[in-house]
């Protein structure tokens, strides 16, 4: 065999074609994208059964951020030590920085244990979201670890300006699985090839296990000024966010793409929720019909600033008055890994309608028209959002929705 050829071959050997890829969003300097965290979600397989606050720990999160992420009930008993089962798929919500001029989460760390080697935290713990070299470098790492070492874990994640084809967007760092195709991922999150490739910016429709891709979900953001501490907050259609020191969460969905945020009664020390100027809640709205349409006073959320929940009336007129507000169904927490999480495709944004309906977990009722509508359990309310949650996971368990 000719030299050169032999030479070619052990190069192919030694390093296959199939090598893992990410996609890789620059940052930090024009003409590439602006330097503000963004929050994004890491798809996740539990590689071992483990508790919520566990998960949690292990990426840095706050558990109720875990849960809401998933649509997890939090209300039931003791949630954040509910067990995970391993091999079960979840998001797991994280902050996007710019760092090294590229995009990734730098806030996890990770306490090495006597087994650990780079590889199995980075393909085994961590479930492919970053590479042995990568942590290496990171923590300027030349020799053998040391049990006991305390390692930065940088973890793939994008924000491309929190938008996909000019509408709100979250992105999801999604690991490329064996058997999987890339038709079979655009079917899985109802999107399109040609979204797809645009975003990953690929020139073929190839992908491999352990390749890393970025899937636009779509999403509801926020107005917030930039100097809230929540500024940029972006929650994925069907799913839920705590913010405002887990004294507030925002839900988005199912059935538009507006943020509709109300009291998360998680928090210990909240401060004053009441729209100043008027006797409504955050959340709560009234609805007067009149002879031009629906005259609609809402109490809506500003953001969190100073450690003081901002909150703003504002009233406008409408075609017609708004129903009970639609939230997306809180799923139990799975014992098997056959969840899928409820994420269906949503309409475009409309008009913001205010809402009626206590938010799952909140302690303080919607009103409309001056009236309570929050009913005792076992009300209608109680009942509906019980069959909402059956048929939702009837749908998913029959192949319908996806996650």
């Amino acid at each position: 065999m000719h030299p050169l050829l032999l030479h070619l071959l052990l190069l192919s050997l030694l390093f296959p074609s199939s090598l893992s890829k990410s996609t890789i969003e620059p940052c930090g300097a024009p003409p590439s994208t602006p330097t503000d965290p963004c929050p994004s979600l890491l798809s996740y397989t539990l590689y071992t059964d483990l508790k919520v606050a566990e998960l949690a720990a292990l990426f840095q999160t706050d558990p109720s951020a875990l849960l809401a992420a998933n649509s997890f009930d939090p209300s039931l008993p003791n949630a954040p030590n509910r067990i995970l089962p391993a091999g079960l798929p979840v998001r797991v919500p994280t902050t996007c920085s710019c760092s090294d001029g590229i995009r990734k989460s730098v806030s996890t760390r990770y306490v090495t244990r006597p087994s650990d080697t780079l590889s199995s935290i980075a393909e085994t713990v961590y479930g492919g979201l970053t590479s042995a070299d990568q942590i290496k470098d990171a923590n300027a790492i030349s020799g053998a670890l040391d049990v006991g070492q305390t390692l930065v874990i940088p973890l793939h994640c994008t924000c491309f300006n929190s938008t996909d084809n000019s509408l709100p967007a979250i992105y999801l760092s999604y690991v490329v699985n064996d058997g999987e195709t890339l038709q079979s991922i655009t079917a899985q999150y109802a999107t399109t090839l040609t979204d797809i490739m645009n975003v990953n910016s690929m020139g073929s429709p190839l992908v491999s296990p352990g390749d890393i891709i970025s899937i636009p979900l779509p999403a509801c953001s926020s107005m917030f000024p930039r100097f809230a501490s929540d500024y940029g907050l972006v929650v994925a259609n069907g799913t839920y966010a705590i913010t405002a020191g887990r004294c507030v969460q925002c839900s988005c969905g199912p059935g538009n793409l507006n943020l509709f945020c109300t009291p998360a009664s998680l928090g210990a020390s909240c401060s004053n929720m009441q729209c100043t100027g008027g006797t409504l809640m955050l959340g709560n709205y009234t609805a007067q019909a009149t002879s031009s349409g629906c005259s609609v006073t809402s109490c809506n959320y500003g953001g969190f600033v100073n450690g003081t929940i901002i909150t703003a009336l504002s009233t406008s007129i409408q075609p017609q008055c708004p129903g009970q507000h639609l939230f997306p169904p809180l799923l139990s927490i799975p014992t098997s890994a056959m969840h899928q999480s409820y994420l269906p495709p949503s309409p475009a944004p409309l008009p913001q309608a205010g809402g009626t309906l206590n938010m799952p977990g909140s302690s303080i009722p919607g009103s409309i028209a001056g009236g309570p509508s929050g009913g005792p359990t076992g009300s209608a309310h109680a009942l509906a959002n019980q069959f909402n949650h059956v048929f939702y996971l009837t749908l998913l368990w029959s192949g319908v929705l996806f996650l």
